[in-house]
């Protein structure tokens, strides 16, 4: 398993199937790393936007890809910056 951790960028949908797969490049400090997630890809491309730093766990496939088998956002995903910025008033029951 190779642990990454970087920034996204590029993100791109390859196959609208059941399960979507999802291309994206990861930048770390020293390279440029093209990942394909298909496991997780709908929570992916709902929690994570471009320029967003992650950690991610996979393995390189024989196309140097690396088949993303699970990932973490530093800090706030994109639902919740998406909620903060609500223009609709916040419930008592979530203060």
């Amino acid at each position: 398993m190779t642990y990454l951790t970087g920034t996204v960028s590029k993100i791109k949908i390859l196959s609208y199937a059941q399960q979507p797969l999802v291309r994206f490049t990861l930048q770390t400090n020293t390279q440029k790393i093209n990942c394909l997630i298909a496991v997780h890809s709908l929570t992916f491309l709902a929690e994570v936007a471009e320029q967003m730093s992650i950690t991610v766990i996979g393995k390189p496939n024989t196309k140097g890809q690396l088949v993303v088998r699970n990932y973490r956002v530093a800090g706030k995903t994109k639902i919740m910056y998406e909620f903060e910025q609500s223009r609709y008033p916040k419930s008592k029951q979530l203060l």
